[in-house]
């Protein structure tokens, strides 16, 4: 995940454009992706598919011929989308283009302007304000103009009609922890699917632009693929906690797999319920859709002085955080792959568990935590109960009950709903 990270850190990705595919191609020689592409101008229900935004070049020349600014040193000097301008103007003119952070002047922000035909300049605060009197040499080398916009899927074939989503933004350049790690977790997650057995449910895992992106997705796929659960994973790689933010229903397979596999492997972490604003997750959740997507994080986007600024780079996100990451994320996978509702076929009183060989015959000893799963399956096993639930009420790791499950299904107590 890092390695893949370091390699595709510079790349100036956006809505659309090459800095996306190159991204994607990167993850292809890893596992496979496939990769589609929406012609701009495609109605996506409210919004519209945006031009392809190509940047060549773009610097800021001061008076004395010094170079100022220059993209090629950072994909986050230019304002994203920024339309095609070579000009000379006065320090007072340039200043209303510039942007800095003033909070943190070392740093160069992430600013962007998808949906309003405008340009600009991001660079450290210091930078704007050491600039002198005269006249500043302003060049955009970019094309705004009809092509399309990239997304990518991984799509990993299940034994059942079921669908599981996971997603994650593609088009921030030079930023690692929002939201590059997301998509190094989601390659890296990919490949171990794909590698494996078959899961119960086919896992998509989709890499698009921000807001348009799954929606593209959504006029595709949403009414086809029979998403019964899934997660938008954004900022995974850095120190912070595990944050899971519930569905829009937040009732959901989605946000109980998730309580439960933070539970337990034991990780510090925080369970939130839904707001409407986010990640990808909003979009899937919009009450025509009403997905059950929550989203997964460490410290969520926004909440760390950092984001959104070049001081997110590579030295924010470690190896050791992005694989504790990937460990809940499949353990989260796991829980979703094992739940279902069973019924108890013994129903009139608690069956003979000895006799099967399901527990100790001497009486008046502690049970122990799998005769008690056993116990709490029979009890809850209604054909309504999904084992998630089970596990909440009881206590229990959702492994134990799992595995409780198989052997009363094995001995005949248990039975598909």
């Amino acid at each position: 995940m890092m390695a893949l990270m370091e390699r595709v850190f510079a790349e100036p990705r956006s809505l659309t454009g090459d800095g996306v595919r190159r991204t994607l191609a990167a993850i292809d020689e890893r596992v496979a992706v496939e990769v589609t592409e929406v012609p701009s101008g495609t109605p996506l229900f409210d919004w519209t598919t945006p031009d392809e935004w190509t940047l060549r070049c773009a610097r800021i020349v001061g008076p004395d011929g010094e170079v100022i600014v220059d993209a090629a040193d950072s994909p986050l000097h230019v304002v994203g989308y920024s339309v095609p301008v070579s000009q000379r103007m006065s320090r007072d003119d340039l200043l209303s283009h510039l942007f800095g952070l003033p909070e943190r002047p070392e740093a160069i922000p992430f600013r962007t302007s998808y949906w309003e035909r405008a340009w600009g300049f991001c660079l450290p605060q210091r930078t704007i304000d050491a600039l002198g009197e005269g006249e500043y040499e302003v060049l955009i080398d970019a094309d705004l103009e009809p092509g399309s916009m990239t997304y990518g899927e991984i799509v990993v074939p299940g034994t059942g009609d079921e669908t599981v989503l996971m997603s994650t933004p593609v088009c921030h350049p030079g930023l690692a922890n929002d939201n590059l790690s997301g998509i190094a977790l989601l390659a890296e997650l990919g490949a171990i699917l794909a590698a494996g057995p078959p899961p119960r449910r086919t896992h998509r895992l989709l890499f698009s632009p921000g807001t348009v992106g799954p929606l593209a997705w959504l006029a595709r796929n949403a009414n086809g693929v029979g998403v019964t659960a899934g997660l938008g994973v954004m900022c995974v790689g850095d120190a912070g906690r595990f944050t899971y933010r519930r569905s829009r229903r937040a009732d959901t397979l989605t946000d109980r797999a998730a309580a439960l596999a933070l539970r337990d492997l034991g990780f510090a972490h925080e369970l939130r319920d839904w707001v409407p604003w986010g990640g990808d997750e909003r979009q899937y959740c919009s009450p025509g859709f009403d997905l059950p997507i929550g989203a997964f994080s460490r410290t969520p986007p926004g909440e760390y002085p950092q984001n959104h600024t070049s001081d997110d780079d590579l030295t924010l996100v470690s190896a050791d955080n992005l694989q504790a990451s990937l460990d809940v994320a499949l353990a989260i996978l796991r829980v979703i792959d094992g739940d279902e509702c069973l019924t108890n076929t013994s129903p009139m009183g608690e069956p003979q568990l000895g006799r099967r060989g399901l527990t100790r015959r001497q009486g008046g000893q502690k049970g122990d935590s799998h005769e008690a799963a056993m116990l709490w399956n029979l009890s809850l096993g209604d054909g309504q109960t999904p084992l998630t639930e089970i596990a909440s009420r009881s206590g229990l790791p959702f492994t134990v009950i799992r595995e409780a499950a198989d052997d009363l299904r094995a001995a005949g107590l248990l039975s598909a709903a």
